[in-house]
């Protein structure tokens, strides 16, 4: 038995009995992460729920060009058009096919052990715990691949028992066509157990709240010592940055790039459209720029009840960082300009909201907030009512 596989037998009874993980967005964060952690010859076999693209990845499998691991394809062991008919292949066959089989017939998934949440945060729009309830079973782990603050929060409403992973990711990677996936440079993504945020080590918990807080932090530990061993090493899948932390620490980690995020994404929409670097420019914007970093970064010790470590870039250093950075036009811009929902509330709302509970004011960001919640409410409605004049001309 070779020292990968050793290590796969410490962290599951039986490897006879297989892993099996399905990623609910199979866009380019989670075709890219879903590819590195498939080991179908270790009995670690991962599915999709893919929507537009359900067509192309069903047929071909996804196309993979990356700098990291260099050009492959990945056959998921089955790909759903569904949430709802990934959940009705656990002990029944279903309508899913698995491209990697010679038949048109999905394979019967015992239950879903991992499940993978890599799509847009939009909790103004729609609750993805309600969306992935039908796959949860008794000894399911839900893994949050997402970006913003309190994105896990409904989930531990919804599932109370179950354990929890937050994840963030630092991965340069795109769609550049259904089922055809680029990845252009990074590839870290930082792991923590989640229970309220703050973990058992909050002073203001009961008894009874630390000892499940505890418990749940404990499994979801040992959940993601798995995650690193199948995502990581030689014989895994070769990433070499998948990190480890506390609930607190996997946090800290969450409001460190919320400054780079809450920063440069929404004052490129408010801006007019201007780049990253190009706003770097602007003596003013600069300022501003700095301003809501400098605000995020010192409201965290007070929110979180731990400061950021000194690994982290200080906003100067981001500052630095992305003057280099030229041509960078942030997500929320490009989402903006093809009309598509904003992840206001996870960038922006959530961290107010959290902040205040905590008795932390965050004035720049409420600003930031209630100017492009307002931005886009007005330009929703004025589509409605264009909607509207153009059904009445036709009267």
């Amino acid at each position: 038995m070779t020292a990968h596989n050793a290590t796969l037998s410490n962290t599951r009874d039986v490897t006879a009995s297989p892993v099996n993980a399905i990623f609910i967005g199979a866009g380019a964060v989670g075709c890219f992460y879903a590819s590195r952690l498939h080991h179908p010859d270790q009995n670690v076999r991962v599915s999709l729920v893919a929507r537009s693209n359900y067509k192309a990845i069903a047929e071909s499998g996804v196309q993979l060009h990356t700098r990291s691991f260099g050009d492959y394809t990945f056959k998921p062991h089955a790909v759903f058009p569904t949430v709802q008919a990934a959940a009705e292949a656990t002990g029944a066959e279903s309508s899913g096919k698995a491209p990697s089989s010679d038949t048109s017939e999905a394979p019967v998934i015992s239950a879903w052990d991992y499940i993978f949440v890599t799509t847009k945060a939009l909790p103004d729009r729609a609750d993805d715990s309600a969306t992935i309830a039908p796959l949860v079973g008794p000894t399911s782990c839900i893994v949050l691949i997402q970006n913003g603050v309190g994105v896990e929060e409904p989930y531990r409403k919804r599932f109370p028992t179950t354990p929890i992973i937050s994840a963030v990711t630092v991965v340069s990677a795109e769609q550049t066509s259904p089922g055809v996936v680029r990845q252009n440079r990074w590839t870290r993504i930082s792991l923590g157990p989640y229970t309220d945020g703050l973990g058992s080590a909050d002073a203001d918990a009961d008894a009874d709240d630390k000892g499940r807080n505890g418990e749940l932090g404990r499994k979801g530990a040992r959940h993601i010592e798995r995650l690193r061993t199948w995502w990581g090493g030689p014989a895994g899948g070769g990433i070499r940055d998948v990190d480890a932390y506390d609930e607190v620490g996997l946090q800290t980690v969450r409001w460190h790039k919320l400054c780079i995020n809450a920063a440069f994404n929404p004052s490129a929409v408010l801006s007019g459209g201007r780049g990253n670097a190009d706003m770097l420019t602007d003596p003013e914007l600069r300022a501003h720029l700095l301003g809501v970093m400098d605000e995020i970064w010192d409201a965290v010790p007070r929110i979180l009840g731990r400061p950021f470590p000194e690994s982290m870039a200080t906003p100067e250093r981001i500052i630095e960082s992305t003057e280099r950075n030229t041509g960078a036009r942030p997500s929320m811009l490009l989402d903006w300009e093809a009309a598509r929902p904003l992840e206001l509330e996870v960038i922006l709302g959530n961290p107010v909201r959290i902040a205040r509970a905590r008795g932390v004011e965050l004035p720049r960001l409420q600003s930031l907030y209630a100017l492009l919640r307002s931005a886009q409410k007005m330009r929703s409605q004025g589509g409605h009512d264009r909607q509207q004049q153009r059904e009445k001309s036709r009267i």
